[in-house]
């Protein structure tokens, strides 16, 4: 596993942004982990996450992008945090993109914020973490409405592996199967346990026997078949 994925996963615990215990997702689902990047919350803390992503934009899609977008609203923060990081660590300057929930109609109006879309620009969607894929269900019209614009890929912080609405795909599967992109993810649920598992992290042991059993599991029953 590279360096930068296994910090990054010290780096969620350190933040309260990945726990252990037991959570009711949207879906209904129970799971024994839970991600909410909203916990990020402080400068230092977002500069980290934006090269994060910036760092696993790079290796899974090289340069050959022009936009970030990120889906409203975790998204619009993801967005602006990922092309500051992308231009100091790599010199290049890409533009930011996120939507509107309601089209504004006035003074800067429209469904858009930050960078317009033109013809012909490259986009790379980010997203904190995607289980069913309703976000670019809602988002991906949007983007393909501003022109011919080709969605080159959606990157997550975190990849939690399970199916989507077929037994037989994640989720991250079927978006790339549907819409016809590239999906990657800075860490899977699979890289986390192979780090976690019976070490300690900042001060506790998050993944021991029982956990990890509990983990198995909950992968057994939505995991793909």
């Amino acid at each position: 596993m590279e360096a930068y994925k296994e910090e990054f996963i010290d780096f969620m615990v350190e933040c309260g942004v990945l726990k252990f215990g037991e959570f009711t997702l949207k879906s209904g689902r129970k799971s024994p982990f839970f991600m909410n990047a909203g916990a990020y919350v402080t400068g230092s803390q977002l500069r980290r996450l934006g090269e994060y992503y910036a760092k696993a934009i790079h290796e899974s899609f090289g340069d050959d992008f022009d936009v970030i977008f990120g889906p409203a609203y975790k998204g619009i923060p993801l967005s602006v945090i990922t092309v500051i990081a992308y231009s100091t660590l790599f010199g290049r300057e890409v533009r930011y993109c996120s939507n509107r929930k309601e089209v504004k109609d006035h003074g800067d109006t429209g469904i858009l914020l930050g960078s317009s879309l033109k013809d012909g620009d490259r986009v790379v969607i980010v997203e904190d973490v995607t289980t069913s894929g309703k976000s670019i269900e809602e988002t991906y019209p949007v983007i393909k409405a501003q022109g011919d614009i080709k969605v080159k890929g959606l990157m997550v912080s975190l990849n939690r592996m399970e199916r989507g609405k077929s037994e037989n795909m994640t989720a991250l599967e079927e978006i790339s199967s549907l819409y016809g992109m590239e999906t990657g993810a800075i860490v899977t649920m699979e890289e986390v346990v192979e780090r976690l598992y019976g070490r300690e992290c900042n001060g506790s042991v998050y993944i021991d026997d029982e956990r990890k059993a509990a983990i198995d599991e909950y992968y057994k029953q939505y995991g793909v078949k």
